[in-house]
């Protein structure tokens, strides 16, 4: 069985146009978090908390991973992609070489609840391509526990009390497995997947019998993970992934493996012709 090695307490902070969120991310947590980068949590039903939104802005070296629980978000890119994702919706999107995009609110009052995740790229991967996939909720595999629970797969191959399912994201190189799970009162589940790599458990409401809300669990390597709940239920996300042994340089929305590739990032970003090139690209 995978041991709780170390819980992590999200904190508040605001990104964007002044959008309030709960994040996981810093340098001091490359490791821990490895190869995801950051995870952030949006969960307000006031306006104010949201409606300034992610105005148009750059990344590079990574993928982010958009996952909505409640209320709508419009993203549009330079690659001509836009759509509005709204509740059990996934936006997967590689950054690679560049893209400039924006996430805006598509509403202006009512609960916005999301989550937003950073996930590494290797080095041979940093400056491929830029690539955009949406994925509809209706799409994301969902299986039902015996007492009322429910296990949704959004990505990797993931066995659910000895029934597999896989996900919509698959042979990834860093082998991603992301799970949404609700557990009610006293129910429990046990999950195997790649047994080589870190899980890491993040809580949005509830509490397990080991973690509160806003933690994040970090669980060993180890055959199975077993989820139990405390009296009042829990909503979860489990995370896992292959680890990127490589050095990590970050300035911003750029995440490297060199001092001087962000040099280079941040000079084409400044450059006129930038956005022509990643149309080009």
């Amino acid at each position: 069985m995978r041991q709780l090695n170390k819980v992590i307490t999200a904190q508040p902070t605001q990104d964007g146009d002044g959008v309030s969120i709960h994040r996981l991310a810093g340098r001091k947590l490359n490791d821990v978090l490895n190869p995801f980068l950051m995870i952030d949590e949006i969960n307000s039903d006031d306006a104010a908390d949201y409606i300034g939104g992610f105005p148009e802005h750059p990344h590079r070296g990574f993928e982010t991973i958009t996952y909505m629980k409640a209320g709508r978000m419009r993203h549009r890119d330079h690659m001509g992609n836009e759509g509005v994702i709204g509740a059990g919706d996934v936006q997967w999107m590689t950054a690679g070489a560049g893209v400039l995009h924006s996430e805006m609110p598509e509403q202006e009052q009512g609960l916005m609840h999301g989550f937003q995740i950073w996930l590494n790229l290797p080095a041979a991967e940093k400056m491929k391509p830029a690539a955009y996939q949406e994925i509809a909720s209706a799409s994301v595999g969902e299986q039902l526990l015996p007492k009322g629970g429910e296990v949704r797969v959004i990505a990797g191959d993931v066995r659910i009390d000895d029934v597999v399912q896989q996900g919509q994201i698959v042979n990834a190189s860093t082998q991603p497995v992301f799970l949404d799970i609700k557990l009610l009162a006293g129910e429990s589940v046990k999950l195997d997947f790649d047994s080589s790599q870190l899980a890491h458990v993040y809580v949005y409401k509830g509490n397990t019998d080991s973690l509160m809300t806003r933690e994040l669990g970090v669980y060993a390597e180890g055959d199975s993970l077993v989820l139990t709940t405390g009296p009042s239920g829990v909503e979860l996300l489990v995370l896992s992934g292959q680890k990127i042994n490589e050095p990590i340089v970050q300035y911003g929305p750029f995440v490297m493996n060199t001092a001087a590739q962000i040099d280079q990032a941040i000079k084409d970003f400044q450059s006129p012709h930038f956005l022509e090139n990643l149309k080009r690209a």
